[in-house]
Order: structure tokens, then sequence, then C-alpha cells
């Protein structure tokens, strides 16, 4: 079970990290290194006889059980619910001079803020070379969706998530590995808000929620939600005291599950969000 908890020292060093980044210089690497960078990875296939449980209403009939949340609204991946007990992040880089600096600033600090807000529950580390990273922040404006023939939406933020077998330091483990793109063509509130809704997804909610008022809103309201709510805290600790095979030290003979089922493999993608 991942342990939800607010690390201070994770939280300095996130803000001395961003200090270093808008002075250009590399980030500290931390003496016990929980971001170790990949020496080789593959996809992960789903084997045959696998399932993933979700959470369910309950019997047919019976009325569902409001716990103050939406868990019942998330989906887990083909290998179960997708979290870690510790995220790696890698935020892109910005320039510091010339004329689009300033913009490309104000989208990091953005990001920065909701990340902020996860780093509050969550045990997150940044890092400055995606190797070591389980979640790749990109500063980028996501294609557009297609939805029926002929029809497509554009959308400001998408989180895609595909599973891997990952190596670092002699060690395989079955990982998440999730590209976030966020819009730099939007206000400072609207980008947080779109990088809050779209972390929330990197790290395992990968659902909505009913009510505008939520981070994870399925659609957001008037005006941009900024804070988790009570809502999106109590989902998140439901989900992280779920068991989860991520991020667990496996023997190889596990992981070497042969062929996947059609449109299974873990190259695809399990989870696509766009806000």
């Amino acid at each position: 079970m991942a342990t939800i908890l607010f690390r201070e020292t994770v939280q300095v060093g996130s803000a001395i990290a961003l200090l270093g980044v808008w002075l250009g210089l590399p980030l500290p690497v931390l003496a016990s290194d929980r971001c170790p960078p990949a020496q080789s990875s593959r996809p992960w296939q789903k084997p045959a006889t696998s399932s993933a449980a979700r959470a369910t209403a309950g019997p047919a009939g019976q009325a569902a059980v409001d716990y103050g949340d939406y868990r019942q609204a998330l989906d887990p991946s083909a290998a179960g619910w997708p979290v870690l007990a510790h995220w790696c992040v890698w935020v892109e880089p910005t320039r510091l001079e010339g004329p689009a600096a300033r913009f490309e600033q104000r989208w990091l600090m953005a990001v920065e803020s909701a990340l902020g807000q996860w780093q509050g529950h969550l045990s997150l580390q940044r890092v400055n070379d995606p190797a070591r990273a389980q979640v790749l922040v990109r500063r980028r404006r996501p294609p557009l969706i297609s939805l029926e023939p002929g029809q497509r939406r554009a959308s400001h933020g998408r989180a895609s998530l595909t599973l891997q077998e990952t190596e670092r330091q002699g060690v395989w483990r079955l990982e998440p590995r999730v590209e976030v793109l966020i819009s730099p063509d939007q206000r400072r509130e609207a980008t947080e808000a779109t990088a809050l809704h779209e972390l929330g997804h990197a790290f395992g909610l990968w659902g909505h929620s009913p009510e505008a008022s939520d981070a994870m809103a399925a659609v957001p309201g008037a005006v941009p939600v900024l804070q988790l709510s009570a809502r999106d805290l109590a989902t998140l600790r439901w989900l992280y005291a779920q068991p989860s095979r991520f991020g667990v030290p496996q023997p190889e003979n596990e992981l070497e599950t042969g062929p996947s089922e059609q449109g299974s493999a873990g190259t695809s993608v399990v989870g696509q969000d766009g806000s």
C-alpha cells in the first residue's frame, strides 16, 4: 500500500529546484536517489488471465453509497491501479532570455503551483532528466481530438498513460509512464487549473468527478479550480489505499508474460484525457 504523506524536505527541495531553473542551474541531486535513470524499458504485455478490479456501486438494485468521493468514476489500468509510493516528475525547461521567455516562465509558474497542490499529499520529486521520470510535463498544445467523422475538438491539456516494465539500478519494476501536455496559450489561472487536472490523471485519478467544484471535474465551471477539494482528496486517499503492483521489484519471470491480447499492449494509450 502506498502511503500518502507530506514531505517538507521534498517541498523545500522543489523550491530550490525551481530557483535553479529560473537561474539556469542544474537541479540538485539528492543524497538518497529515489529517481535513478532508466537503464532499459519495454512495453508491458497483458497476460490473457489478468483482470483489473475497479470500484463498484454494489449489488444490482442497491443504492450507491456516498463516500464523499468519486471512487466509482475511476478506471484502473489493465495491470491494476497505476499508482506509485514515490513519483519522479520532469517538467520541460523554459528559456531565460528572448521574447518568449516571459510567457514560458509564466507557464512554468502555473505548472509549479499545480504541482505544489499535489505535493502536499503525495511524495513527489522534480528531476532534470526525462529518463529519471515517470511523469513528463511538456509545454505543448495537445493535438485535436477526433470525435465523429469530420469532427475534431481542441483541448488545452491532455494526459496519456502507457504501461512499461522499467529497469532501474538493476531492478525491474512495472511503472506507469504519463505524458502530460499543457498548452501555453492560456491565462495564468487557466493554465494552473488545467495542470492541476491533468496531473491528477498522471498520479492515478483516471476518471472524472461530476462536481464542477472539484479539480477533476468532467466539465470545468466558469471559475478555474486552483485547489484540490475535499472530494478530490478523499478520492486520492481511497485510491492510494488500494493494493498495486506498480513500483514493486518483481522477479524477471513475473514480468515476462508473453504475447498480449489484441489491443492490450503496454504501448497503447491506456488512459487519455483532454480538458
